[in-house]
């Protein structure tokens, strides 16, 4: 065996653990595209109700329930996204 035959081995070694990868890490499009559209749709709502929260805190400061209940609300939302940006 010489030089050029082992540097063949190593180029075709190379390139399969290259594709071996990329099918490990890459997913399809389509059931990622359906992931994304609803990570954006509830990365959306959730600045919607963080803006709402802040606007009823400043503007009714005696209706905390209220202030809470949208917040804790925003947050749940927020969280469900991480778990699909993580979990997908």
């Amino acid at each position: 065996m010489n030089q050029e035959d082992v540097d063949k081995i190593i180029a075709e070694a190379i390139a399969e653990n290259k594709k071996e990868s990329k099918k490990k890490w890459h997913k399809s499009k389509s059931s990622s595209h359906h992931i994304e559209t609803a990570r954006k749709m509830l990365n959306w709502t959730f600045m919607v109700g963080f803006i709402a929260a802040v606007i009823i805190y400043f503007a009714l400061p005696e209706q905390r329930v209220l202030f809470f209940s949208v917040g804790f609300g925003a947050v749940a939302l927020k969280l469900v996204e991480f778990y699909l940006r993580f979990m997908f």
